[in-house]
């Protein structure tokens, strides 16, 4: 049996056939990083509140984070059905985000267990000094954070070519750094500010471009 070979119009038409599926897959709603944007902004302004005002909710407000997970389940699982091919991108920056979940769960559970350990020691000193130590260590909390944050955010730049994410991720890392020398009422408006420029503002650039080209889509097949 001979192999059929594909002549130049034939090669042509493929290669666009798969650029348009590629075109498609890239398309998101930016739906799942405004969410987080604004969770992340939330949970930290509540926190900053709760400082400066002198107050405690009846519950902890950083739980919203885990809450946000259920949204972001079903946020995913539509996308995946909405796109009608992987593109290349998928290949690397779903991994990136399901390491970050991962790294973002298990340095919450490492502080814990250090201020486990660390608590007692504290209350003891404050109880035989009559004042709290100079190293507080909660105030190096923020910017491991803000650094981590960085990290998925400037990939997803650089791999996606999507600037505003790539600028996202530096502002974390900048904050991250500035977060180290300030108290932690100023760390809280850092992580509020880079959430909204890592996040909330590409998705809400995603959003708009997923709208405009689901607009395009449909005057097309008009």
């Amino acid at each position: 049996m001979q192999n059929k070979e594909f002549s130049h119009q034939e090669s042509l038409a493929l290669i666009n056939i798969m650029i348009n599926k590629a075109k498609d897959s890239f398309h998101s709603t930016g739906i799942g990083a405004m969410m987080w944007g604004i969770v992340v902004a939330v949970c930290s302004l509540v926190n900053l509140a709760e400082i400066h005002f002198w107050f405690k909710l009846p519950f902890d407000i950083n739980l919203l984070t885990l809450v946000a997970i259920i949204p972001q389940i079903i946020f995913s699982i539509q996308e995946k059905k909405r796109k009608r091919a992987t593109s290349y991108d998928d290949g690397f920056i779903n991994p990136t985000w399901l390491g970050f979940g991962v790294c973002i769960f298990l340095l919450i559970f490492i502080i814990n267990m250090m201020f486990y350990g660390y608590g007692p020691v504290y209350r003891e000193y404050v109880q035989l000094a009559g004042h709290k130590p100079i190293f507080q260590f909660q105030e190096f909390i923020l910017p491991l954070f803000l650094m981590l944050y960085g990290l998925p955010t400037f990939i997803t730049g650089v791999g996606c070519k999507f600037r505003p994410m790539l600028l996202g991720g530096i502002i974390c890392w900048v904050s991250s750094i500035i977060a180290v020398f300030t108290e932690i009422r100023i760390d809280f408006l850092l992580t509020a500010f880079s959430a909204i420029a890592a996040w909330f503002i590409p998705g809400l650039l995603m959003e708009k471009e997923y709208r405009r080209y689901k607009k395009s889509e449909g005057s097309r097949h008009v």
